[in-house]
C-alpha cells in the first residue's frame, strides 16, 4: 500500500509552524523612513568575496531548510526530497515569502531548483549522485549557459560546438549573460553537435567545469556598476562524455526542462529589488502621497502585486487538483517585470535629481540601482516577448509565430 501523502493544509500549518519558531515576520508596512540598511538593487554590485559570504548565508538557510523537511519537496524520498506534489512547493513558497529570509541569489536558484531537477530527470544514476543530489544539497554552484550573442530570445539558434572526440568532446564558441560564472565551479551548457539537422534537433547538453584549460571567464560591467553576469568562451575545451546530458541531439528537450523549471521557480521566496512597500515608504518621505499621480502609480503598482499574487494561486490550484502548471507562470513573469518598469517610474517622478546625484540622504539614490537593473529582467528568465507568445498560443488560442526554419538543415537556415 502507498504511503498517505501528507495533507495541504497539514502541511501548511507545519511550515507555518516552523517558520514561526525560525524567522520573523516581514514587514507589511512602508519601512520607517533612515532606519536600517536600503537596499533596492536588482543585481548584485558585490566584490567576489562579498558575493560568496552571501552566498553562504543563503547557504546555511537552505540546510535548515533541508533538515526540516522544507526543501526539495517534490524530489522522491530516494533522492534525498519529501515525496510531496508542486502544490507542496508552492504553498511553502507562499508561506515562506511572509518571513524574513535571507534573500535568494541567481547562483543558488539556479543550481538548486534548475539543474538538480534537470539532471535528476535527464542523468545516469552516477550523474545523479555525482553531480544532482551535491547540487541539490548547494555543496557546489552550477551556473546556466545558455545565451549566446545570435542566440537569445531564440535559444535553438545557438551555434556553440560540441565536436565528437573518442571517448570526450570538444567545445568552441561563446555564451553570454551568464549570472555568477566568476564563482560557479560549474556550468550547463547547451551545445550544437549535429549542424546537419533543423536546429531543434542537432543540440545536447554538457555540465562543463568552467576552471578549465579551454575556458575564460569574463565580467560584463553593468549600467549599476555591478558584473554579476558574463561572458564565457569555450576554446578547444576537452570534456569527458561522462559530462554529457541526456542523449546526444536531445538538448533541446533538456533545455525546455530547465526552462519550465525556470517559471515555475520565478519570484520564490527572498525580493529582488524593490516592492512596493518601499515605494510607499518612499511616497510619504518626500509628502506626494496627495498628489493624484503619484496615488494613481501606487494603486497599479499594487494591483499588479495582487493580481500575480491570484495567478499563482490559481497555478497552485491547477495542480492541487491533479493537473499541471500552466501558462500562469508566463503571466506572472509579465506582471512582475511590468510592475518593475511602473515602480521604477513612480521612484523616478518622486526623487528627480536625487535619482542621479548622491546627496547621502537615506533612501534616495539607492533608487538608481533598481531603476538601471530592472530592464534586465524584461530578458532574464525568458524575454517578454517569449512570454507573450506562450500566452498567445497556449491560453488565447491564437496562431503560432511563422518558423520558416523549422525543418531546414541548420548550417542552411538563415541567421
Amino acid at each position: 500500500m502507498s504511503e498517505a501523502i501528507e495533507s495541504i493544509e497539514s502541511f501548511r500549518a507545519r511550515a507555518t509552524a516552523w517558520l514561526d519558531e525560525q524567522r520573523p515576520k516581514r514587514t507589511t508596512t512602508a519601512p520607517v523612513w533612515g532606519q536600517g540598511s536600503f537596499d533596492v538593487s536588482v543585481f548584485h554590485a558585490m566584490s567576489d568575496e562579498d558575493e560568496q559570504r552571501y552566498l553562504d548565508e543563503y547557504v546555511v538557510w537552505h540546510h535548515q531548510k533541508l533538515a526540516a523537511g522544507f526543501a526539495a519537496i517534490t524530489w522522491s524520498k530516494d533522492a534525498g526530497g519529501q515525496g510531496l506534489s508542486a502544490a507542496h512547493e508552492r504553498a511553502f513558497k507562499e508561506i515562506e515569502s511572509q518571513y524574513a529570509v535571507p534573500n535568494d541569489h541567481e547562483l543558488i536558484s539556479v543550481t538548486t531548483k534548475l539543474i538538480a531537477p534537470t539532471i535528476e530527470t535527464f542523468g545516469t544514476p552516477e550523474q545523479k549522485e555525482q553531480f544532482a543530489r551535491p547540487f541539490l544539497r548547494a555543496e557546489q554552484f552550477c551556473c546556466q549557459l545558455f545565451s549566446e550573442p545570435g542566440a537569445g530570445s531564440d535559444l535553438a539558434n545557438l551555434s556553440c560546438k560540441a565536436v565528437a572526440d573518442g571517448d570526450n568532446w570538444v567545445l568552441n564558441g561563446q555564451k553570454v549573460w551568464t549570472s555568477g560564472a566568476r564563482i560557479a565551479p560549474w556550468g550547463f551548457a547547451i551545445c550544437r553537435t549535429n549542424a546537419d539537422v533543423p536546429k531543434h534537433a542537432g543540440m545536447t547538453a554538457f555540465l562543463v567545469p568552467l576552471q578549465h584549460d579551454g575556458v575564460t571567464v569574463r565580467g560584463i560591467k553593468q549600467m549599476s556598476g555591478g558584473a554579476s553576469f558574463n561572458e564565457v568562451f569555450f576554446t578547444d575545451a576537452v570534456i569527458p562524455d561522462s559530462y554529457r546530458i541526456g542523449n546526444v541531439g536531445e538538448g533541446w528537450k533538456v533545455a525546455v526542462t530547465v526552462l519550465a523549471h525556470e517559471r515555475n521557480s520565478s519570484g520564490g521566496s527572498g525580493r529582488r529589488g524593490g516592492d512596493f512597500n518601499d515605494l510607499l515608504g518612499l511616497a510619504i518621505a518626500t509628502g506626494r502621497t496627495t498628489d493624484p499621480i503619484i496615488r494613481q502609480g501606487l494603486a497599479s503598482v499594487y494591483s499588479k502585486h495582487k493580481v500575480r499574487e491570484w495567478a499563482r494561486s490559481r497555478a497552485a490550484a491547477a495542480v492541487r487538483l491533479g493537473g499541471q502548471a500552466g501558462p500562469e507562470g508566463s503571466i506572472g513573469k509579465l506582471l512582475w517585470t511590468n510592475a518593475m518598469a511602473e515602480i521604477s517610474q513612480v521612484a523616478s517622478s518622486l526623487l528627480g535629481a536625487q535619482l542621479i546625484a548622491d546627496t547621502g540622504e537615506w533612501g534616495t539614490f539607492a533608487w538608481s540601482d533598481h531603476v538601471l537593473g530592472a530592464p534586465g529582467y524584461r530578458i532574464a528568465g525568458g524575454s517578454d516577448e517569449i512570454q507573450r507568445n506562450i500566452i498567445g498560443e497556449r491560453v488565447l488560442g491564437l496562431p503560432g509565430e511563422p518558423r520558416v526554419d523549422r525543418d531546414v538543415p541548420f548550417k542552411d537556415a538563415s541567421r
